[in-house]
């Protein structure tokens, strides 16, 4: 019967509890202090959102929507990612305390003085943490948000503003972090015995039921998720294909680490001639026990390479095809669009001489043409209205009629067309047809033009590629256009096609960019007061507009990339620090039986590495075939570089294997030193 503590005792015991809890963290520190690191950088990342969110300057600098859009998305996704991440890092660490709060509630400490222990842990960690991450934050904040707005291309010249609006969120959401933690740790110690305390530390994970029905159901999904990844086509499910695909990945990826590598060491164990040889012996009981003790943080290791892979694909990918992808959309400095019945080429020609004039620049490209753009279905070589309403969206196009005298002046070619000949031009696809039919008149396709200055093409642009028809002259041009008005019965022929048929004016101008930006905003001003203005477009302003967009996801993906980075480098430290606890007493046990140190040593060690490697080499797998549909995806921003982005995987695969295997060369020497009895 256990003895009733006296009042005085009592008040000692409760006096003895912050000493434990303090000498608690201290004692262990080899995993304390990696879970304070990252819950600094948890802070110090959730902090620097939040104080660039709530900077008014973010709010009214030009241009800046965008920016301010992404950074409260990657602050969501943060939350999202860090609440699962510390509770997984706090569970391991509960996980290594359970033997010492065994022996403590054997010694005579009661549930309700552990709880009060681990509350007063619970409080130093979140302290430290809270300090340490805003500490940080106060100092980079600054550097980061300069980093923000150069790669957005805002001006730089401003300053940075602490609100304590900012201080506050980040107090309050790692306040709910750490409770849901410490809720978490008083459920471990109020359902366990001291007895099951004392062994908790070295059960791993129990092995799966219906194993090899798991193991062939996880090479099944997994083979699914790749090929919806590699069959994806950028239409309106994409978004949709992308979140399957990477849920199947992810389940696919843990039945197979949980189940099937279990699966196939009992194959090899049965292989009697196989496995009752000393060395294959040993590293298949060995792996064999690691993966069952192991396999959902190898699950963790392999999912968060992936992540740190493609983040990293995606933003140097973004970065070094940031100038085509604007290009794609922007080829011109201007654009100017009038009636075709009200466009005065004399008098902007004037208009043009005399802002060169005045602004010391050149017009480097002045091209001006006449088109009218229609929306069709498409159906083979066949385009027509009756099939826009019978075919997917993806399939509807705008059909953009060019005359050949235009075509001719543009390209600097000498196209003769008769009356029944077409020059057909596609942005997207080639088109790939000896005959088109548009509307129901047939044509002969004289050349598929390569290029098109006014166009800039990719082969893969499907989501907004358009077609351009060439033809002889206005006559077959008009009739083109009255088929396509009878089809969607137009009754004003006449005003609808005054109406649709417009001059484009296109411009380079060279020279200074400040001058530049002056002269086309005059230019601009001047167009919308001429007769039969119909729009202007000044492509400088929506490079900026674009580039800050894309710059705002390249400061979220080196944050979110070192973010993943910090939780992998985590989880892999957990992992060598968790077996070498478990393997101190094996290597004991072998010795005893015979083998020698360096024998043990060298078994030991083929087995991390083979178990190690394995995250990896499945990361590089997940990379390849999730490349199939980020390739796709980038079309929706115009990204059709796929020879870029896979140099980029290819140099970020080789930096990571680097990165991985240095952390691997680190946490195997932690693994020594405690197998070898040098770090407690």
């Amino acid at each position: 019967m256990k003895p009733t503590a006296t009042g005085e005792q009592r008040a000692k015991l409760w006096k003895i509890l912050p000493g434990l809890a303090w000498k608690g963290v201290g004692s262990n520190g080899t995993v304390y202090y990696p879970y304070f690191g990252a819950g600094i950088f948890s802070v110090f990342t959730y902090f620097v959102f939040s104080s660039i969110l709530h900077n008014d300057i973010i709010r009214i600098l030009p241009r800046s929507a965008y920016a301010w859009i992404m950074l409260q998305i990657g602050r969501g996704l943060l939350g999202i990612i860090l609440l699962p991440f510390l509770f997984y890092a706090n569970s391991f660490l509960i996980k290594r305390r359970k033997k010492e709060i065994g022996l403590y509630s054997i010694l005579g400490l009661e549930k309700k003085h552990i709880g009060i222990m681990f509350l007063t842990e619970t409080v130093i960690t979140f302290g430290v943490v809270l300090a340490g991450g805003i500490i940080s934050g106060i100092i980079l904040s600054k550097f980061l948000f300069l980093l923000l707005l150069r790669m957005t291309g805002m001006p730089v010249d401003v300053e940075f503003v602490f609100y304590p609006a900012a201080f506050a969120e980040t107090a309050v959401f790692f306040f709910w972090v750490y409770m849901v933690n410490l809720v978490y740790n008083w459920m471990q110690i109020g359902k366990s015995r001291p007895a099951e305390l004392l062994s908790a530390s070295k059960k791993g994970e129990r092995e799966p039921r219906f194993l090899w029905l798991c193991a062939a159901a996880g090479v099944l999904v997994l083979g699914e998720g790749y090929k919806i990844s590699m069959e994806s086509r950028m239409d309106s499910s994409i978004f949709t294909n992308f979140f399957l695909a990477v849920f199947l990945v992810i389940v696919g990826t843990y039945l197979i680490f949980t189940s099937g590598s279990i699966a196939f060491l009992k194959l090899l164990k049965k292989r009697k001639g196989f496995y009752y040889r000393p060395a294959n012996f040993i590293t298949v009981s060995g792996m064999l026990s690691r993966m069952k003790k192991n396999a959902a943080s190898l699950v963790n290791i392999c999912i968060f390479s992936t992540m740190v892979i493609i983040t990293l694909v995606c933003t140097s990918s973004l970065y070094l095809g940031m100038d085509g992808v604007l290009y794609f959309n922007y080829p011109f400095d201007m654009d100017a669009h009038f009636r075709e019945s009200g466009f005065r080429e004399e008098q902007s020609g004037t208009k043009l001489r005399e802002l060169e004039e005045k602004y010391g620049l050149q017009v480097k490209e002045n091209l001006n043409y006449r088109k009218i753009s229609l929306g069709c279905g498409k159906t083979g070589n066949a385009f027509g209205v009756e099939f826009a309403e019978r075919t997917r969206q993806e399939d509807n196009y705008r059909v953009n009629l060019l005359l050949e005298e235009d075509y001719n002046r543009m390209e600097n070619r000498a196209a003769s067309l008769g009356e029944e000949e077409v020059v057909i031009y596609s942005e997207g696809a080639d088109f790939g047809y000896s005959e088109v039919i548009f509307s129901g008149k047939e044509f002969t396709v004289k050349e598929e033009a390569a290029e098109l200055r006014i166009a800039p093409k990719a082969g893969k642009n499907s989501l907004s590629g358009e077609f351009f028809l060439i033809v002889r002259d206005e006559g077959v041009w008009n009739g083109l256009a009255d088929r396509w008005m009878t089809e969607n019965g137009i009754e004003d022929k006449e005003g609808f096609l005054d109406e649709r048929t417009e001059r484009v004016l296109r411009l380079d101008v060279e020279g200074d960019a400040a001058e530049k930006a002056a002269f086309i905003e005059e230019y601009g001003s001047w167009c919308s007061t001429q007769p039969g203005y119909a729009g202007f477009s000044n492509n400088l302003e929506n490079r900026a507009d674009s580039r800050e967009m894309m710059g705002g996801l390249l400061f979220i993906g080196v944050l979110f990339g070192l973010i993943f980075l910090m939780c992998l480098l985590l989880i892999m430290y957990y992992k060598q620090i968790s077996e070498g606890y478990e393997d101190k007493e094996n290597f004991e046990v072998m010795q005893k039986v015979g083998m020698s140190g360096g024998e043990i040593r060298k078994t030991v060690h083929k087995q991390i590495l083979l178990v190690f490697y394995l995250p990896l080499f499945g990361a590089v797998l997940h990379t390849a075939a999730g490349l199939f549909m980020v390739d796709k995806l980038f079309g929706a921003i115009y990204f059709y570089d796929t020879r870029l982005m896979v140099e980029c995987a290819a140099g970020t695969v080789l930096l990571f294997a680097a990165v991985y295997g240095l952390s691997y060369w680190y946490t195997a020497s932690v693994y020594y030193g405690i197998v070898n009895g040098k770090k407690e």
